[in-house]
């Protein structure tokens, strides 16, 4: 299979089902960011530190192609084969936060983003989560979305945001805190 088609030089795409669309069409927007996020998860995966990550990191990676493949299937197409998400892929988010949280020290303050580099690729990867929840809310406004996809986006950026703190205790870097002039 040749990686390039020609089929989208003239800014239309294909959904999974044969519905031709603009490469603008919020739905191609929506899992456009969600491979953008995907990129972002394999930065973090490819960190040495998280190594011990690394099957976790992978298992969002694949959740993300689900979730990838869902919105690029033309609504309505039911016999287009793809893999589904289920609550346990939350509950497995859920976990992993639960267990961090339990390791690190309550949360007094905002944190700003920075500290260490690995630290900083996890709230880019956080903000780039965010952004993929809101084009999937977009999407969401004017066609059907399967409601656990925004709460997959959700829970991974919640862990995101946690795995920061916690990449920061592991490296032993202090977490900057927002400090508001008032």
């Amino acid at each position: 299979m040749k990686i390039y088609t020609k089929t989208g030089d003239t800014g239309k795409t294909s959904l999974l089902g044969g519905k031709r669309v603009s490469k603008a069409d919020l739905r191609i927007d929506a899992y456009g960011t969600v491979d953008e996020l995907n990129s972002f998860i394999g930065l973090l995966r490819d960190q040495e530190i998280n190594q011990k990550r690394e099957d976790l990191l992978k298992e969002v990676q694949d959740r993300l192609f689900t979730i990838g493949a869902t919105l690029a299937t033309e609504p309505g197409k039911t016999n287009v084969k793809r893999p589904d998400l289920h609550n346990e892929d939350l509950e497995v988010l859920e976990k992993e936060i639960d267990a961090m949280e339990s390791q690190l020290p309550p949360l007094k303050h905002f944190i700003l983003p920075g500290g260490h580099q690995v630290v900083s690729y996890c709230h880019i990867a956080r903000t780039v989560c965010r952004r993929t929840e809101r084009c999937v809310i977009d999407l969401m406004e004017v066609e059907e979305v399967d409601e656990i996809i925004v709460k997959y986006l959700n829970r991974l950026s919640d862990y995101l945001f946690v795995l920061g703190r916690m990449v920061s205790q592991e490296l032993g870097v202090e977490e900057v805190t927002w400090k508001p002039r008032i």
